[in-house]
């Protein structure tokens, strides 16, 4: 369940602000545009990554009518100044608002916050609840500290107080200057950092202390459900070291967080069902970018899947997880299809 969106016209703030390396996007007459970070050219993106009728077409395709979306995570900008990341999110928080308030039966969506901040980052949240975002996607560690240090936990709290789910990305990832060849940081270290935010939320307390807080980690979890025998160990033979902040089993947590389906493994999946359980597993697609599964979930099509264990993937997880109800969304198609529920950023 993760989309990705920008707008069509993306400022160059770096220009406003004075300073820094913040994306912008130089339009081509092709109707392409240049990610541009600096005077770096950073990626070349596709009109599906702002135009909403192109999305839903492509959606419609794989029986795909809501798209849950959110920002790319490279504009999260928590190295900059706060008031400045606050302003960058404002922006990009309104422009998915409008886009959900447009097409409120193929959209849902998700914001971003300064999360370097906390006083600016529960200002930003609340801001988003009142123009009708569902919740926030942050990423898997702030500037380098981890997520379930102290300075992090009112945010979460006030998620939870606000009824504002939380999905995680991965970014910034551990080790990128020493293994940048061969896209190591996205194929080995996305994984990685999914895995370290998934631990420290549970070794420092957080998913303890907030049982009602709906955190769901992209990518299936990355390494963390198919290592969960190795932290456990570790949790057990050197309580002196993991269980510092919280003496519960990291494996207890499992089912109570959701996941995605990305895992380009149907025996994987397997897996990951067998641990979550279907209702904590929602359908993801991390359209429109390459590393995504662009066919939306087809192969769990081909997966011979009990009926309810696809819906539940395909729509029934992340209804709960948004915490709304399927009865909003008039469905389209033949036989009353399944709303699919793919986060898209």
């Amino acid at each position: 369940m993760h989309t990705h969106i920008l707008p069509e016209k993306l400022p160059n703030f770096a220009e406003k602000f004075g300073y820094g390396d913040f994306i912008y996007l130089m339009n081509n007459q092709d109707g392409s545009a240049n990610m541009m970070q600096g005077d770096k050219f950073f990626r070349r993106i596709q009109a599906n990554c702002w135009d909403p009728d192109i999305r839903i077409r492509d959606y419609a395709k794989y029986n795909t009518q809501v798209q849950v979306v959110c920002t790319i995570p490279v504009m999260f900008s928590y190295w900059a100044k706060a008031k400045d990341t606050k302003a960058l999110a404002e922006f990009l928080n309104d422009d998915i608002a409008e886009l959900c308030e447009k097409y409120p039966q193929n959209y849902l969506g998700l914001g971003t916050l300064p999360m370097q901040d906390a006083e600016e980052a529960i200002k930003e949240l609340e801001r988003c609840k009142k123009i009708g975002l569902l919740g926030v996607q942050i990423g898997s560690n702030i500037n380098d500290i981890n997520l379930g240090e102290p300075e992090f936990f009112p945010i979460f709290e006030a998620a939870q107080e606000l009824d504002m789910a939380i999905m995680i990305h991965p970014w910034n990832m551990m080790g990128m200057e020493s293994m940048r060849k061969y896209w190591l940081p996205w194929l080995v270290g996305m994984p990685a950092e999914t895995a370290r935010a998934a631990a420290s939320l549970i070794f420092g307390g957080v998913l303890e202390k907030l049982p009602k807080l709906r955190v769901c980690f992209s990518h299936a979890g990355g390494s963390f459900l198919p290592t969960i025998g190795r932290i456990e160990h570790g949790f057990n033979c050197r309580p002196d070291l993991v269980a510092i902040h919280n003496n519960v089993n990291p494996r207890r947590y499992i089912g109570e967080f959701w996941v995605d389906s990305i895992t380009h493994d149907p025996k994987l999946l397997e897996y990951i069902l067998d641990m979550q359980g279907s209702k904590r597993v929602m359908l993801g697609s991390d359209y429109p970018f390459p590393l995504g599964d662009l066919e939306i979930g087809q192969f769990i099509q081909d997966m011979n899947l009990e009926q309810s264990v696809v819906e539940d993937i395909y729509a029934n997880a992340a209804l709960e997880w948004l915490n709304i109800d399927k009865s909003r969304f008039i469905i389209d198609g033949d036989n009353g299809k399944q709303v699919e529920l793919s986060e898209k950023g």
